[in-house]
Parts: C-alpha cells; structure tokens; sequence
C-alpha cells in the first residue's frame, strides 16, 4: 500500500476511524455468520479509551518498526524464531471444548501460513509473485492447553474470556507465550487480537472455537463452513504481530494506509471468494488473497515481503516482544 512517509499519522487515522460492522455487544447464543468479521480494532478503540497512554506506545513501537524495517538488519535474521503458545479452551457446552487434535491441527496450519509452506500459496497470481514472503522464520509449538468449563453463554470483546473472575482464563506468561483463548464469541465474530503495545494481562488472540483449526488436517473436529482452513488463527496472529487490514481501514476512500509498501492500495475489505483481478484505487488488482483480507479460509493464501518485515521488526532488540525471540 502507499509509500509510508506519513505512517504516523496513518496510524492515527486508523484509531479515530476504525469501526465493525458487528451486532451491539450482547452474551447471547452464537449468531450465524455469513461474512468474516475480526473486532482487533474495536478493541483497540475500547483500550485507547481505556488509556489513552496506549496511542504513544503505539506510536514508538511505529516509529521503531520504520526505523528497523529502513535499515535493511531484519534481512539479515537467519534463526528461526520460536513462538511458544498457550491455548485456552473456554466452553460452556462439550461442543465447544475442541480436542487435543483439532488443536494442532490450528498450531500446523500456523506453521505452514507463516513458513511460506502451504499448498494454495501456489495460486498466487502472477502480479504478486516478487513480492509474496518466502516466510517469516517463525516457527509456533504448542506449550500448554488449559481447559475451563464457563457458565458464560458466549463472549465477546470485553475480554472477559481472559479473566479467570469473569469466567474465563488468565493469560499465562504473555512476555514468553502467544496465548490463543478458543471459546464461543457472539456479535457474528470470528475472532480477534491484542496489538503490540497494549496490556500485558490481555495480550494474545480470541478465536470462535468452530473457526479453530483445520477440516482439513482433522476433520473429526467442529467447524463452520467457510472458516474451517484455520486462516482466521492466522488473520488475528498476524494482528498480534503488528500488521493492519489490507485495507487501511478507511471505509472506501483509498486514503487509508495498512503501513506497508508492497502491498497495493486498494478501497475496502473482500469478502468470499472473488475472481481475480478486482481492481480498486487504480492498482492492477486487490492482493485479496492476502490472510490481512476478509476473504473465506480457501481463498486467502499469502503474506507479502513487506507484512514480513514489519512483523519481524517487533521481535527485534527494543521491540515490543523482543523477549519472546531472547532479545
């Protein structure tokens, strides 16, 4: 997307504009979804209003990720960065307390989306080919499952599921561990992620339970259609590393930027699975196969060098989670 000369302000623009579409705030039964919906920036606009101390974090963690990605060091890392994660399984039925299995299932489709090593990245369209990451050098392993049995009907962006007083599960060891809390989420939400910069006992990612995991490694497990790949796992993990919508978030009016270069400028969210090219902003095409699109799990398929890049950045020494990579 657009050259990143004014990234700060960018990323201002995104604070005060980001709105969902999602129903109001409710801890009802789990609706139907018929569209991928991530809450990442409704919480983010909860916890500026929370503490506006958040937005001047944020900015030096923006500030720090140009500056690393500008002198060309993050090119240079040739070990592998190992992300410990904690799941927490939080169910209110047995349904909704996914197995062992179907939690791996998600932990390897994480490795092969982040590792470049997934088979569809093979329908990159052409005009994207030079710029498609070879993989980020991460590698995720399953540290711990916890699993809590919750009167709580459904939650949803409030955090409680992250809060053992409130029904939930605390966070375990956030400075370490990416921790993924998979529970049943209402307002029509697939999930959704703590960006870098925010309050260590909520740090981590949300994800509706049957939008966890893989179908297709483990079919014995529960599922929705269309979310059933563990794509929405690698949406909202690519939040917690620092990358923005594709879109910039700016409703249809191209001015909005997701703060990295190679990716092109295009006017709104993809839903589905649209053809190639969708043309918007003058590109060539929407890179609507990106995991930072709304498309379903089968159509989303790539990172770019850029989102690379920008997510290495904040495991780099003075980075948010430097201490995760022994930094």
């Amino acid at each position: 997307m657009r050259k990143i000369a004014f990234a700060l302000c960018a990323l201002a623009f995104l604070f005060s504009a980001c709105k969902k579409s999602a129903a109001p705030s409710s801890e009802g039964e789990q609706q139907a979804i018929t569209q991928r919906s991530c809450a990442s920036y409704e919480v983010l606009q909860q916890q500026l209003k929370v503490d506006p101390s958040l937005k001047q974090r944020m900015d030096q963690i923006e500030t720090f990720t140009q500056r690393m990605i500008r002198s060309g060091r993050l090119d240079q890392v040739t070990s592998t960065i190992e992300i410990p994660v904690v799941v927490h399984v939080v169910y209110s039925t047995e349904q909704q307390n996914i197995s062992d299995q179907q939690i791996q299932s998600q932990i390897d489709v994480l490795n092969e989306d982040y590792a470049a090593s997934n088979r569809d990245i093979r329908n990159t369209p052409s005009l994207f080919k030079q710029v498609t990451s070879s993989g980020f050098g991460v590698h995720f392993s399953l540290a711990q499952t916890t699993r809590v049995k919750t009167t709580v009907n459904s939650f949803n962006t409030t955090d409680k599921v992250k809060t053992a007083q409130r029904g939930g599960d605390d966070v375990i060891d956030p400075e370490h561990k990416l921790n993924i809390w998979a529970c049943n989420l209402g307002q029509s939400l697939l999930g959704y992620a703590q960006f870098p910069g925010g309050p260590a006992e909520t740090d981590g990612v949300v994800i509706l339970y049957s939008a966890f995991g893989s179908r297709s490694k483990y079919p014995g497990g529960t599922y929705i259609s269309k979310y059933d790949l563990g794509r929405t796992a690698t949406h909202e993990v690519g939040h917690w590393l620092n990358l923005l919508h594709i879109w910039g978030d700016d409703g249809s009016s191209c001015s909005g930027s997701d703060l990295v270069e190679d990716t092109p400028n295009q006017a709104s969210l993809n839903f589905g699975c649209p053809s190639f090219p969708h043309v918007s902003c003058n590109n060539s095409g929407d890179m609507s196969m990106n995991y930072m699109d709304y498309t379903d799990d089968a159509c989303m398929y790539m990172f770019s060098k850029g989102q690379q890049s920008r997510a290495l950045a904040i495991f780099a020494a003075g980075g948010p989670i430097a201490a995760l990579a022994g930094n």
